[in-house]
């Protein structure tokens, strides 16, 4: 085997993938240089500065994995890569402790006032009054998203004597509890928090969590900690929250883009800002570098990639009844996701009919990838799906049933939470993914457009009217909807597909609706 390195690694890990082949290290490679050399290659290893695109993919024609040496895979096409087989492997663990650390030494330096007395020492200034800091034992940290990094954080603010609190549906109350952290709603994570630190990915949904309504919630001495993703934070509305002193401070090691040299933060005093130092320690890198390094050499040996994140392989016969349901399963796991309520435990997925004689691991990593999107750092797939699952102490079980009753194949994702049970099914029909249940209502939803508007109400005259005019006078687009009921006059649901999202304060009016039980938007 042939491995090229074309990022800097440590000479451990060079050492180690010695023994499975020829190892060249070329750093700095322009674009057309790689692109000329890599048809040689079996492997490729990269950190975040080479540049893996489309057209390096196509090059390599021998390439069985390209292995990242860190978290993030941004500069990989991984779409190319699982167009061409290729194993995308990176190191999702590698910097936990890492980015844990940084965490606490920015709430440390938040509370101490540490970068601004250090500066103003070496300006000839000896200020001590000026910078009065705060303990941290007694005080309540809020910690936003419980995976990796976040679990971490917990921990180590727990040995600061530190009351913690979490919001992240995604894990369950006794995985909580080992951790000793209470779970709250986020309105309540953010009234009750004197420290607030952010460890979520960036999505649709979460982009922007922490605008101007989640600041006015907030104590007033408040301090928040972003090691997580740029864009999570509103800049602007953090800024103008610390001039009108609604917040004391933050800390922020991520930025919407980077490498960044200017910003409106840069100006405020009272902001600690780092350039992405969260995974920079020799620890992490060594780390990342070893669990890529492993999991080349699996693959040379014909085992899986632990942190594969593309699809997985699928067999040409097997792909042509399961492909399209790995997009269906993969919308029944993200519906559920948005759908459900309180607190997750367990995760029953049941494929009945034709699919159920097949290797069934691909839906399951699609179904298991859609509910954890909205909050989990690292992709899903076939290798890790159990592994996260069991990280969050979720209960994943399967059940197979080769009759069914309505369809020629059907995927049932049900979710068990603390509030009770979420179940959506989902089949292809005509080639494209239907939803076609939605706990005990039986509809037929082909999710042509993004935003879907979910709402539980009493089978009654003129509610389904009053709900179109709410949305028609918010100038809001319906192009099409299903209504499901239990029997007449009784328990409804109603599915509207919307060309827009609608805004929080239609939502509501529409729950206030005589009947409403429930609104959800959700997105698809």
């Amino acid at each position: 085997m042939k491995i090229l390195v074309a990022d800097s690694i440590s000479n451990e890990g060079i050492e180690a993938l010695r023994g499975s082949g020829q190892v060249d290290v070329k750093t700095g490679l322009k674009p057309e240089e790689l692109i000329a050399i890599i048809g040689d290659y079996d492997a490729l290893v990269v950190r975040s500065q080479t540049q893996v695109t489309a057209k390096v993919i196509e090059a390599g024609k021998k390439l069985q994995v390209i292995g990242r040496a860190g978290v993030g895979v941004d500069n990989i096409d991984v779409e190319a890569a699982t167009r061409h087989g290729i194993i995308v492997a990176n190191a999702p663990t590698g910097n936990t402790i890492s980015a844990a650390e940084h965490t606490i030494a920015l709430m440390l330096a938040l509370a101490r006032h540490i970068p601004q007395a250090s500066a103003s020492l070496k300006a000839g200034a000896w200020r001590r009054n000026e910078f009065m800091g705060t303990e941290v034992r007694n005080k309540t940290l809020g910690v936003i998203g419980l995976g990796n990094v976040g679990s971490g954080v917990a921990r180590r603010a727990r040995g600061l004597e530190m009351r913690v609190i979490a919001c992240d549906p995604a894990v369950s109350l006794e995985y909580a509890r080992n951790l000793q952290v209470e779970i709250v709603p986020l309105g309540q994570l953010l009234k009750e928090s004197d420290f607030i630190s952010l460890h979520l990915p960036l999505t649709a949904s979460t982009r922007g969590l922490i605008g101007v309504k989640e600041l006015a919630l907030m104590k007033p001495k408040v301090r928040i900690i972003n090691t997580a993703r740029g864009g999570l934070i509103d800049e602007e509305a953090l800024v103008k929250a610390i001039d009108e002193k609604r917040v004391a401070g933050a800390a922020i090691d991520v930025f919407a883009t980077e490498p960044i040299t200017k910003s409106i933060l840069f100006e405020k005093d009272n902001i600690i800002v780092t350039p992405h130092l969260g995974a920079s320690t020799a620890e992490a890198q060594a780390m990342a570098t070893k669990d890529v390094v492993d999991q080349i050499i699996d693959v040379f040996k014909g085992q899986p990639a632990r942190y594969a994140v593309n699809a997985p392989f699928v067999s040409a016969e097997a792909l042509t009844l399961l492909g399209p349901y790995i997009k269906a399963s993969a919308m029944a796991g993200k519906l559920s996701s948005q759908l459900a309520e309180g607190q997750m435990s367990t995760i029953h997925i049941k494929y009945e009919g034709e699919i159920s004689s097949y290797n069934t691991n691909v839906l399951k990593a699609a179904a298991l990838g859609g509910l954890l999107e909205e909050i989990s750092e690292e992709r899903v797939n076939l290798v890790n799906a159990n592994i996260l699952a069991s990280q969050r102490g979720l209960t994943v079980v399967e059940h197979k049933d080769a009759t069914c009753k309505n369809y020629a194949s059907l995927v049932t994702v049900e979710v068990g939470t603390s509030s009770g049970v979420t179940t959506i099914a989902a089949t292809v029909m005509r080639d494209e993914p239907h939803i076609v249940r939605v706990n005990n209502y039986w509809i037929d939803i082909a999710p042509t457009g993004a935003y879907f508007l979910v709402s539980e109400h009493h089978d009654r005259p003129g509610l389904i009217g009053a709900v179109g005019k709410i949305a028609g006078d918010a100038n809001i687009n319906i192009s099409y909807m299903h209504v499901s009921r239990l029997k007449p006059r009784g328990r409804a649901l109603m599915v509207l597909a919307l060309d827009e999202p609608l805004p929080e304060a239609q939502r509501r009016e529409i729950l206030a609706v005589p009947d409403v039980y429930s609104v959800k938007l959700v997105k698809l």
